[in-house]
């Protein structure tokens, strides 16, 4: 293990460190870097750099080496058996931007899948950009239903700093004033398409509590000026971000908050670098840095910051501070009430229907759109005619679209008969997808596998969560209500589909180091520091109480903008 404890500690020490350069570590880097400090990033990944490095963004259909890019079976099962499972990710265009799964191996006590992005950038490259707040009923749930803890903070705290984050990333949206789902600082929404529309007429004129809106979503349909100095653009609808954008369309850290950080002369980003550790000053009472290994060379080094951030995904976080042990922290870094790697949630999902439509076959829709429609939570909103025999909510997210030219290359016949026909579009189909809130249960949790070492030499985290019986009543009101508004729309062969769910496919992985009052049932407060040694704080998935419904990124970013001016407020006053 080096030790810096020479000359060479100076030129390793920074004013903060921050661990991870996703959505949330992106975020953390532009706000300590803007506040004046100096920022060094660590990334476990190699280096993206936007608009170099998004190597397929640009490559047609045509010009894959397997059709559709679809890899073959035997390099899935190879490489990839658990990134492969959402049937999406893992492809030509996509592969390089998700770890190989034969390389990054963890234990599955019960399914789950668990899929990773290791770059600079992260996730943040690949997610899916539907963008909601949290509202007054998610924070208040707990408390209100006797639900694991309380949060320490109400939507009234977040308020200003979702406001703050939705002006800079941008979302486009539709204001519709429902208390279960604030509305923002939106741009424009995108269009609804005719079949869509007639489905909001239908379903809101028979279901009074329903409301059928545009998805929100992290794209950009009227850059304000300082999103076109960052050097983004308009979105361009050409769905295909998971390949990077070259546009900055949607949001990235790579091109927005890690482009804001790197202006300020303030930021040094270290790729390939693996936090192994904290290190903790048990005379001083405080984190000094953290510990690293080398990617690319194995050297373990060192790195020392008076505040530090992880921000590297809720259960690489949580890795971290589990492997984090020392006299002070025997069970893990902060883990005084045994909550750490605990309360695990995603979202449960694959469950609704699909129909035929009959209707508008003389109608179209001119280009692509990376969005559809978003119908918010309508269970259980707090009076008696919502309420249903589980606890909690979920949304729909879905759409109308007719198949294109490639619906059916692998079908019989040539020809111009065959030309004639694949150059008409397929006809209308709607769908519907339910994203369902998984309460958090003290025994859904990761813990640290020593008997089972990566190629590092580094153990690994073995995870056991299931779902329960609230989550199985709530998929089958999940799946009845799609059939009843997609019969209530009068669309033809309405379809039920529960095409089963294991926690992990969310790709929303929450709760294993949750923010709470008591330093005895939580491991963060109410500013996203570890109650037991307050200049470390967490602010990605793994601070999170309890899960709401709705995608959870936004509230990421806006915990992370606030705890960095706590901590930068703080830290002014001496008091980290």
């Amino acid at each position: 293990m080096a030790n810096l404890n020479g000359r060479s500690r100076q030129e390793n020490t920074y004013d903060a460190i921050v661990v991870g350069s996703g959505i949330s570590g992106g975020w953390a880097a532009k706000e300590l870097t803007e506040k004046g400090l100096k920022t060094l990033v660590l990334e476990r990944g190699p280096m993206v750099r936007h608009l170099e490095d998004y190597p397929t963004a640009m490559t047609d259909p045509w010009d894959t080496k397997y059709p559709q890019g679809k890899l073959p079976a035997e390099q899935l099962k190879a490489q990839y058996p658990v990134q492969s499972r959402t049937g999406y990710t893992v492809n030509e265009y996509t592969k390089h931007f998700f770890v190989r799964d034969d390389e990054n191996p963890y234990t599955e006590e019960e399914r789950f899948d668990w899929i990773r992005s290791y770059q600079v950038g992260g996730r943040s490259l690949t997610w899916g950009r539907q963008t909601y707040r949290h509202s007054p009923m998610d924070f208040e749930a707990n408390a209100r239903e006797g639900v694991a803890i309380d949060w320490p903070i109400r939507y009234a705290d977040l308020a200003p700093w979702y406001d703050y984050v939705e002006r800079f990333i941008g979302v486009s949206g539709q204001n519709e004033g429902l208390p279960h789902l604030p509305d923002g600082q939106f741009q424009p929404p995108m269009e609804m398409n005719c079949v869509e529309r007639a489905f909001k007429q239908r379903v809101e004129g028979r279901f009074g509590e329903r409301r059928i809106t545009m998805g929100r979503c992290a794209h950009l349909t009227e850059p304000t000026e300082e999103q076109l100095s960052l050097g983004r653009s308009k979105c361009q609808y050409r769905n295909m971000c998971m390949r990077g954008c070259p546009f900055g369309g949607y949001f990235s850290s790579n091109s927005a908050t890690l482009v804001a950080a790197e202006r300020t002369g303030n930021l040094r980003m270290r790729p390939d670098s693996i936090v192994t550790s904290l290190i903790y000053d048990a005379k001083a009472g405080k984190a000094t840095g953290v510990r690293i290994l080398d990617a690319q060379t194995l050297k373990e080094e060192e790195f020392y910051a008076e505040v530090i951030f992880l921000c590297a995904s809720a259960l690489n976080s949580t890795w971290i501070m589990l492997n984090s042990t020392s006299s002070r922290f025997e069970n893990g870094f902060g883990n005084g009430s045994d909550q750490l790697g605990r309360n695990v949630m995603d979202h449960h999902f694959r469950v609704g229907a699909k129909a035929d439509v009959e209707e508008f076959g003389d109608k179209y829709y001119s280009g692509r759109r990376p969005n559809g429609i978003y119908i918010p939570r309508f269970r259980n909103l707090g009076d008696a005619a919502t309420k249903k025999d589980f606890l909690r909510g979920y949304g729909y997210q879905g759409g109308a679209s007719r198949p294109g030219w490639d619906r059916d290359l692998a079908g019989e016949g040539f020809g111009a008969d065959r030309k004639a026909a694949m150059s008409q579009p397929g006809p209308w189909t709607m769908q519907l997808g339910a994203f369902g809130e998984i309460l958090p249960y003290e025994d859904n949790r990761v813990t640290l596998n020593h008997a089972a070492k990566d190629k590092y030499g580094l153990p690994t985290l073995s995870a056991k969560v299931t779902i329960r019986e609230n989550e199985k009543a709530m998929r089958k009101d999940m799946q009845a209500a799609a059939v009843e508004m997609l019969e209530a729309a009068g669309f033809k062969n309405v379809m039920a589909a529960d095409m089963g769910y294991a926690p992990g496919l969310g790709i929303h992985e929450m709760g294993t180091a949750r923010m709470g009052r008591d330093p005895k049932t939580s491991v963060l407060n109410a500013h996203n520091q570890v109650h037991e040694c307050t200049n470390v704080y967490v602010t990605d998935g793994a601070a999170m109480t309890s899960a709401s419904c709705v995608n959870p990124s936004l509230t990421y970013m806006a915990l992370t903008a606030r705890a960095v001016d706590h901590a930068v407020q703080a830290k002014r006053k001496g008091d980290l």
